[in-house]
């Protein structure tokens, strides 16, 4: 199972300096408040949005997820 790291994607951005506006502009997203919004789980990225976010914060698209085991049955 994986989840969506949105903690990992505010740190890289802040340790580039990038600003929400600029990733707004970079991702195609009409301001920074939109972006924000993403970048805080009110919305949910797209699949098409990955590659262009993954080019703004200089990493791979895996490093978007953590991966964790699910649990079998008799350790549920």
């Amino acid at each position: 199972m994986s989840d969506f790291n949105l903690e990992y994607i505010a740190r890289r951005r802040k340790e580039l300096k990038l600003s929400s506006i600029e990733m707004a502009k970079l991702l195609g997203f009409s301001n920074g408040s939109v972006y924000w919004k993403y970048e805080h789980g009110v919305y949910k990225f797209n699949a098409d949005k990955l590659p262009l976010l993954a080019q703004a914060l200089k990493c791979k698209i895996s490093h978007f997820y953590t991966f964790r085991l699910a649990k079998t049955e008799s350790e549920a």
